[in-house]
């Protein structure tokens, strides 16, 4: 489900009442745990997190008018989804996620390439995600993306 929003508050406004409170507990999750130098804003239809222009002025290669995008999350139809681009671009990252899952939530991971969904809301492993969202710099992710993105 997409949602017009320009604010993040805006965003969780129009997202089903059940799943307000679990999205706001998310949002500040992210915000109290995301390292320096990244902004939030709405970005894809999406609550985002990203590298604003003023850190990173190329912008995202696929629109460089967009900033460089990092995490987003969603409430779509079937779950609440985080979408985390250093998952996707760093094996490391993406092997430590898939063998702490378990250690904190008794459900299968359910996982794309940067997307991880979250069917069951009330089991959403918040300290897994608050550490999670700590392991990549501003700094780091800018220089994984012009390693391996970018450049390709």
């Amino acid at each position: 489900m997409q949602y017009e929003a320009s604010t993040p508050e805006e965003y969780i406004a129009q997202i089903p009442e059940e799943r307000k409170a679990v999205m706001e507990k998310l949002r500040k999750t992210i915000k109290k745990n995301l390292p320096k130098g990244f902004e939030e804003g709405i970005n894809y239809k999406m609550i985002g997190y990203y590298v604003p222009h003023s850190k990173y002025p190329d912008g995202y290669h696929c629109n460089p008018k967009d900033p460089l995008p990092f995490m987003n999350i969603a409430s779509q139809k079937n779950s609440i989804n985080l979408y985390h681009s250093g998952i996707y671009a760093k094996k490391e990252l993406l092997d430590w996620f898939v063998a702490e899952y378990p250690k904190h939530c008794k459900r299968k991971l359910d996982m794309g390439k940067s997307c991880i969904r979250f069917k069951k809301i009330e089991e959403i492993p918040f300290d897994l995600i608050a550490e999670l969202v700590t392991k990549m710099t501003m700094e780091e992710w800018i220089d994984i993306y012009e390693t391996n993105v970018k450049k390709k």
